[in-house]
């Protein structure tokens, strides 16, 4: 089992950056993958970021180009990151850190807002 912790977050003008963390405790030996989620206002909770353990990452067309995601491990925990540049106001939403050991985890989601 594991537990997620997400920060960062928030309010930023169209064109600018934002960078999102999770921090990941317990059995960090099991993931399998990790990434990110991203749910609109009134739209499906959709796989944006992932990085499956031992090779490279993987982005939705809508985010190529523009969104990196890392991962790496310190103190017994792991973190996985998004940075995320060039933000439009479609990038408005909620985001997931997510986890995949036999079972799939989530964070508790933290709101990126992108004003025109």
């Amino acid at each position: 089992q594991v537990q997620l912790v997400e920060s960062g977050g928030g309010l930023v003008q169209a064109g600018g950056s934002l960078r999102l963390s999770c921090a990941v405790s317990g059995n960090i030996g099991s993931i399998n993958a990790m990434g990110w989620y991203r749910q609109a206002a009134g739209k499906e909770r959709e796989l944006i970021a992932a990085i499956v353990t031992g090779r490279s990452a993987h982005y939705a067309e809508s985010v190529a180009g523009r969104f990196t995601v890392s991962r790496a491990n310190a103190n017994n925990l792991s973190y996985v990151h998004l940075q995320m540049n060039a933000l439009k106001p479609e990038d408005t939403a909620v985001y997931y850190c997510w986890v995949a050991t036999m079972f799939d985890y989530w964070g508790q989601g933290t709101q990126v807002t992108v004003s025109s």
